[in-house]
Protein backbone atom coordinates (compact mmCIF):
# COMPACT_ATOMS: atom_id res chain seq x y z
CA UNK A 1 0.00 0.00 0.00
CA UNK A 2 1.26 3.49 -0.85
CA UNK A 3 2.31 5.66 1.99
CA UNK A 4 0.03 8.32 0.54
CA UNK A 5 -2.87 6.01 1.37
CA UNK A 6 -1.68 5.35 4.89
CA UNK A 7 -2.65 7.88 7.53
CA UNK A 8 0.09 9.47 9.57
CA UNK A 9 -2.31 10.81 12.14
CA UNK A 10 0.10 9.74 14.87
CA UNK A 11 1.87 13.05 14.50
CA UNK A 12 -1.18 14.88 15.77
CA UNK A 13 -0.10 14.09 19.31
CA UNK A 14 2.52 16.11 21.04
CA UNK A 15 4.29 19.31 20.37
CA UNK A 16 2.25 20.68 17.48
CA UNK A 17 -0.88 21.68 19.29
CA UNK A 18 -2.84 24.69 18.09
CA UNK A 19 -0.62 27.71 18.31
CA UNK A 20 -1.49 31.04 19.87
CA UNK A 21 -0.86 34.05 17.70
CA UNK A 22 1.82 36.43 19.00
CA UNK A 23 1.09 40.10 19.41
CA UNK A 24 3.15 41.42 16.52
CA UNK A 25 0.95 44.20 15.20
CA UNK A 26 3.06 47.27 14.61
CA UNK A 27 1.89 50.46 16.19
CA UNK A 28 2.44 52.37 12.93
CA UNK A 29 0.09 50.12 10.94
CA UNK A 30 0.01 47.18 8.60
CA UNK A 31 3.09 45.97 6.72
CA UNK A 32 2.74 44.82 3.10
CA UNK A 33 4.27 41.49 2.07
CA UNK A 34 4.08 39.68 -1.27
CA UNK A 35 3.94 35.86 -1.19
CA UNK A 36 4.26 33.94 -4.45
CA UNK A 37 2.93 30.38 -4.54
CA UNK A 38 4.45 27.46 -6.41
CA UNK A 39 1.81 26.99 -9.04
CA UNK A 40 -1.86 27.43 -9.88
CA UNK A 41 -4.04 26.93 -6.79
CA UNK A 42 -3.96 23.51 -5.17
CA UNK A 43 -4.24 22.18 -1.63
CA UNK A 44 -0.70 22.94 -0.45
CA UNK A 45 -1.61 26.63 -0.59
CA UNK A 46 -4.63 26.34 1.69
CA UNK A 47 -3.01 27.90 4.77
CA UNK A 48 -2.28 31.12 2.88
CA UNK A 49 -5.84 31.48 1.63
CA UNK A 50 -7.35 30.47 4.96
CA UNK A 51 -5.28 33.08 6.80
CA UNK A 52 -6.51 35.66 4.31
CA UNK A 53 -10.17 34.75 4.78
CA UNK A 54 -9.94 34.43 8.57
CA UNK A 55 -8.13 37.76 8.97
CA UNK A 56 -5.12 36.10 10.58
CA UNK A 57 -2.69 38.14 8.47
CA UNK A 58 -4.23 41.35 9.77
CA UNK A 59 -4.06 40.00 13.30
CA UNK A 60 -0.26 39.97 13.05
CA UNK A 61 0.00 43.32 11.26
CA UNK A 62 0.42 42.06 7.71
CA UNK A 63 -1.23 42.81 4.38
CA UNK A 64 -0.23 39.77 2.30
CA UNK A 65 -0.57 39.69 -1.47
CA UNK A 66 -0.95 35.95 -2.21
CA UNK A 67 0.06 35.35 -5.83
CA UNK A 68 -0.39 32.25 -7.97
CA UNK A 69 2.83 30.83 -9.41
CA UNK A 70 4.26 29.16 -12.50
CA UNK A 71 6.33 26.47 -10.83
CA UNK A 72 8.57 26.33 -7.76
CA UNK A 73 11.70 27.07 -9.80
CA UNK A 74 10.14 30.19 -11.30
CA UNK A 75 8.99 31.41 -7.89
CA UNK A 76 12.47 30.85 -6.46
CA UNK A 77 13.95 32.96 -9.26
CA UNK A 78 11.52 35.80 -8.55
CA UNK A 79 12.35 35.74 -4.84
CA UNK A 80 16.05 35.72 -5.62
CA UNK A 81 15.61 38.68 -7.97
CA UNK A 82 13.74 40.67 -5.32
CA UNK A 83 10.53 40.78 -7.35
CA UNK A 84 8.54 39.15 -4.55
CA UNK A 85 9.24 39.02 -0.82
CA UNK A 86 8.43 35.40 -0.05
CA UNK A 87 8.00 32.20 -2.01
CA UNK A 88 6.16 29.02 -1.10
CA UNK A 89 8.05 26.31 -2.99
CA UNK A 90 9.49 22.82 -2.83
CA UNK A 91 12.38 23.44 -0.50
CA UNK A 92 14.58 20.75 -2.05
CA UNK A 93 15.34 23.26 -4.81
CA UNK A 94 17.19 25.59 -2.44
CA UNK A 95 20.55 23.74 -2.27
CA UNK A 96 20.79 23.58 -6.06
CA UNK A 97 19.94 27.28 -6.30
CA UNK A 98 22.57 28.19 -3.70
CA UNK A 99 25.20 26.34 -5.70
CA UNK A 100 24.24 28.54 -8.65
CA UNK A 101 24.82 31.73 -6.61
CA UNK A 102 21.22 32.33 -5.56
CA UNK A 103 20.85 33.98 -2.15
CA UNK A 104 17.65 32.40 -0.86
CA UNK A 105 17.02 30.31 2.22
CA UNK A 106 14.13 28.44 3.75
CA UNK A 107 12.72 30.03 6.89
CA UNK A 108 9.83 27.60 7.48
CA UNK A 109 9.39 24.01 6.33
CA UNK A 110 5.83 22.71 6.58
CA UNK A 111 5.74 19.54 4.43
CA UNK A 112 9.01 18.15 5.70
CA UNK A 113 8.87 14.60 4.34
CA UNK A 114 9.43 13.78 0.68
CA UNK A 115 6.29 14.11 -1.44
CA UNK A 116 7.95 13.30 -4.78
CA UNK A 117 6.38 10.15 -6.17
CA UNK A 118 5.91 8.08 -9.28
CA UNK A 119 2.12 8.06 -9.52
CA UNK A 120 0.66 4.91 -11.08
CA UNK A 121 -2.68 3.16 -11.50
CA UNK A 122 -4.08 2.14 -8.14
CA UNK A 123 -4.79 -1.42 -9.30
CA UNK A 124 -1.46 -1.90 -11.07
CA UNK A 125 1.24 -4.30 -9.94
CA UNK A 126 3.86 -1.53 -9.79
CA UNK A 127 5.30 -1.33 -6.27
CA UNK A 128 8.95 -0.34 -6.78
CA UNK A 129 11.15 1.39 -9.33
CA UNK A 130 12.17 -1.99 -10.77
CA UNK A 131 8.54 -2.76 -11.61
CA UNK A 132 8.52 0.06 -14.16
CA UNK A 133 10.96 -1.71 -16.50
CA UNK A 134 9.75 -1.28 -20.06
CA UNK A 135 7.08 1.20 -19.02
CA UNK A 136 6.49 4.79 -20.09
CA UNK A 137 7.11 7.55 -17.55
CA UNK A 138 6.17 11.19 -18.07
CA UNK A 139 7.84 14.22 -16.46
CA UNK A 140 8.72 17.79 -17.44
CA UNK A 141 12.27 19.01 -17.88
CA UNK A 142 12.20 21.69 -15.17
CA UNK A 143 10.52 19.43 -12.62
CA UNK A 144 12.10 19.04 -9.16
CA UNK A 145 12.26 15.39 -10.19
CA UNK A 146 14.64 16.09 -13.07
CA UNK A 147 18.01 15.94 -11.23
CA UNK A 148 17.04 12.65 -9.58
CA UNK A 149 15.60 10.65 -12.47
CA UNK A 150 18.77 8.75 -13.40
CA UNK A 151 19.70 8.06 -9.77
CA UNK A 152 16.15 6.93 -8.99
CA UNK A 153 16.02 4.61 -11.99
CA UNK A 154 19.37 3.11 -11.03
CA UNK A 155 18.00 2.08 -7.62
CA UNK A 156 15.76 -0.32 -9.51
CA UNK A 157 18.45 -1.49 -11.89
CA UNK A 158 17.01 0.66 -14.68
CA UNK A 159 18.19 3.48 -16.91
CA UNK A 160 16.78 5.55 -19.74
CA UNK A 161 17.26 2.66 -22.16
CA UNK A 162 15.03 0.34 -20.13
CA UNK A 163 12.09 2.75 -19.72
CA UNK A 164 10.40 5.18 -22.07
CA UNK A 165 10.98 8.60 -20.51
CA UNK A 166 8.65 11.26 -21.89
CA UNK A 167 9.77 14.82 -21.17
CA UNK A 168 6.88 17.12 -22.03
CA UNK A 169 5.85 20.72 -21.55
CA UNK A 170 4.32 21.30 -18.09
CA UNK A 171 0.99 22.10 -19.74
CA UNK A 172 0.91 18.61 -21.29
CA UNK A 173 2.01 16.69 -18.19
CA UNK A 174 -1.41 16.04 -16.70
CA UNK A 175 -3.17 15.11 -19.92
CA UNK A 176 -0.37 12.74 -20.93
CA UNK A 177 -1.02 10.73 -17.78
CA UNK A 178 -4.81 10.95 -17.59
CA UNK A 179 -5.23 9.89 -21.22
CA UNK A 180 -3.04 6.85 -20.48
CA UNK A 181 -0.26 7.79 -22.85
CA UNK A 182 2.10 7.08 -19.94
CA UNK A 183 2.16 4.33 -17.34
CA UNK A 184 3.48 6.62 -14.59
CA UNK A 185 3.88 10.32 -13.90
CA UNK A 186 6.73 11.78 -11.89
CA UNK A 187 5.26 14.53 -9.74
CA UNK A 188 4.12 15.07 -6.16
CA UNK A 189 1.67 12.58 -4.74
CA UNK A 190 -0.58 15.07 -2.92
CA UNK A 191 -1.03 17.20 -6.04
CA UNK A 192 -1.75 14.40 -8.52
CA UNK A 193 -3.59 11.61 -6.70
CA UNK A 194 -6.78 13.52 -5.68
CA UNK A 195 -7.65 15.02 -9.10
CA UNK A 196 -6.78 11.72 -10.80
CA UNK A 197 -9.44 9.93 -8.76
CA UNK A 198 -12.24 10.79 -11.19
CA UNK A 199 -10.40 9.80 -14.36
CA UNK A 200 -7.61 7.42 -13.36
CA UNK A 201 -7.58 6.25 -9.72
CA UNK A 202 -3.95 6.29 -8.65
CA UNK A 203 -1.45 5.81 -5.85
CA UNK A 204 2.16 6.86 -5.33
CA UNK A 205 5.50 5.06 -5.24
CA UNK A 206 7.46 7.43 -3.03
CA UNK A 207 10.85 8.64 -4.22
CA UNK A 208 12.11 8.24 -0.66
CA UNK A 209 11.51 4.48 -0.91
CA UNK A 210 14.43 4.48 -3.36
CA UNK A 211 16.60 6.76 -1.24
CA UNK A 212 15.65 10.12 -2.74
CA UNK A 213 15.14 12.52 0.19
CA UNK A 214 13.75 15.85 -0.91
CA UNK A 215 12.18 18.29 1.58
CA UNK A 216 8.79 19.34 0.34
CA UNK A 217 6.92 22.62 0.76
CA UNK A 218 7.80 25.63 2.85
CA UNK A 219 8.67 29.31 2.72
CA UNK A 220 11.78 30.97 1.29
CA UNK A 221 13.11 34.52 1.24
CA UNK A 222 16.32 36.18 0.15
CA UNK A 223 19.16 36.64 2.61
CA UNK A 224 18.52 40.38 2.45
CA UNK A 225 14.83 40.00 3.34
CA UNK A 226 15.69 37.58 6.14
CA UNK A 227 18.13 40.12 7.54
CA UNK A 228 16.01 43.25 7.14
CA UNK A 229 12.41 42.08 7.54
CA UNK A 230 12.62 39.53 10.30
CA UNK A 231 9.59 40.83 12.17
CA UNK A 232 7.38 40.49 9.10
CA UNK A 233 8.64 36.98 8.37
CA UNK A 234 8.08 35.91 11.96
CA UNK A 235 4.54 37.25 11.79
CA UNK A 236 3.91 35.40 8.52
CA UNK A 237 5.19 32.14 10.02
CA UNK A 238 2.92 32.58 13.04
CA UNK A 239 -0.11 33.07 10.81
CA UNK A 240 0.77 29.96 8.81
CA UNK A 241 1.41 27.86 11.91
CA UNK A 242 -2.05 28.78 13.15
CA UNK A 243 -3.64 28.07 9.77
CA UNK A 244 -1.96 24.68 9.32
CA UNK A 245 -2.79 23.64 12.88
CA UNK A 246 -6.43 24.56 12.22
CA UNK A 247 -6.47 22.61 8.94
CA UNK A 248 -4.79 19.62 10.56
CA UNK A 249 -7.37 19.50 13.33
CA UNK A 250 -10.23 18.37 11.09
CA UNK A 251 -10.85 21.54 9.10
CA UNK A 252 -9.38 20.72 5.69
CA UNK A 253 -12.76 21.30 4.07
CA UNK A 254 -12.83 24.85 5.37
CA UNK A 255 -9.42 25.41 3.85
CA UNK A 256 -10.77 24.23 0.50
CA UNK A 257 -13.69 26.63 0.81
CA UNK A 258 -11.31 29.50 1.53
CA UNK A 259 -9.37 28.73 -1.64
CA UNK A 260 -12.53 28.63 -3.72
CA UNK A 261 -13.62 31.95 -2.19
CA UNK A 262 -10.26 33.56 -2.94
CA UNK A 263 -10.07 32.21 -6.52
CA UNK A 264 -13.72 32.31 -7.75
CA UNK A 265 -12.78 32.49 -11.45
CA UNK A 266 -10.78 29.24 -11.35
CA UNK A 267 -12.57 25.92 -11.53
CA UNK A 268 -11.68 24.39 -8.18
CA UNK A 269 -13.35 21.37 -6.60
CA UNK A 270 -13.82 21.20 -2.85
CA UNK A 271 -13.42 17.42 -2.68
CA UNK A 272 -10.15 17.48 -4.60
CA UNK A 273 -8.72 20.40 -2.63
CA UNK A 274 -9.71 18.82 0.67
CA UNK A 275 -7.92 15.58 -0.17
CA UNK A 276 -4.86 17.49 -1.38
CA UNK A 277 -4.74 19.32 1.94
CA UNK A 278 -5.06 16.07 3.88
CA UNK A 279 -2.28 14.38 1.91
CA UNK A 280 -0.06 17.43 2.29
CA UNK A 281 -0.52 17.30 6.07
CA UNK A 282 0.58 13.65 6.00
CA UNK A 283 4.02 14.88 4.88
CA UNK A 284 4.43 17.24 7.85
CA UNK A 285 6.12 14.79 10.17
CA UNK A 286 9.51 13.11 9.99
CA UNK A 287 11.22 11.17 12.80
CA UNK A 288 13.60 14.10 13.24
CA UNK A 289 10.80 16.66 13.64
CA UNK A 290 8.56 14.72 16.01
CA UNK A 291 7.28 16.99 18.76
CA UNK A 292 8.67 20.15 17.13
CA UNK A 293 6.58 23.17 16.07
CA UNK A 294 5.04 23.36 12.64
CA UNK A 295 7.64 24.80 10.29
CA UNK A 296 10.71 23.77 12.31
CA UNK A 297 13.38 22.11 10.16
CA UNK A 298 15.76 19.38 11.29
CA UNK A 299 19.47 19.13 10.55
CA UNK A 300 19.05 15.38 10.05
CA UNK A 301 16.44 15.82 7.32
CA UNK A 302 18.53 18.36 5.45
CA UNK A 303 21.68 16.26 5.79
CA UNK A 304 19.79 13.33 4.26
CA UNK A 305 18.58 15.60 1.45
CA UNK A 306 22.09 16.86 0.71
CA UNK A 307 23.39 13.29 0.66
CA UNK A 308 20.71 12.34 -1.88
CA UNK A 309 21.55 15.31 -4.07
CA UNK A 310 25.25 14.55 -3.97
CA UNK A 311 24.65 10.91 -4.90
CA UNK A 312 22.45 12.04 -7.79
CA UNK A 313 25.14 14.56 -8.87
CA UNK A 314 22.58 17.33 -8.46
CA UNK A 315 25.01 19.31 -6.30
CA UNK A 316 28.67 19.02 -5.30
CA UNK A 317 29.59 18.70 -1.64
CA UNK A 318 30.37 21.76 0.43
CA UNK A 319 27.09 23.40 1.35
CA UNK A 320 26.53 24.14 5.02
CA UNK A 321 23.11 23.91 6.62
CA UNK A 322 23.13 27.62 7.49
CA UNK A 323 23.29 28.32 3.74
CA UNK A 324 20.01 26.51 3.26
CA UNK A 325 17.66 27.18 6.15
CA UNK A 326 17.05 28.96 9.42
CA UNK A 327 14.72 28.23 12.32
CA UNK A 328 15.08 31.77 13.70
CA UNK A 329 11.47 32.68 12.91
CA UNK A 330 9.78 29.57 14.31
CA UNK A 331 7.91 30.35 17.49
Amino acid sequence: MSKFQTSRRAFLAGGIAALAMPSLVRAQGVEALSARMDFAPWGVQAAMHLAQVKGWFKDVGLDVDVQDGRGSANTLQLVNAGQVDVGQVQLGLVPQARMKSATVRSFAGFARATDLAAVVDRDSDYKTVADLKGKSIVCFAASPWAPFIDYWLAQGGLDRSTVELLLVDPAALWSTYTTRRADAILSTGPSIIPPAEAVRPSRGILASDAGVNFPSYGLIASDETIEKRGDALKALVASQQKAWAYLRDGNAGEGAEAMIQQRPTIKLTKEVLTRQIELTIETFETPATAGKPIGWQADADWNAALASMEKANAIPSGLTLSDIFTNDFIG
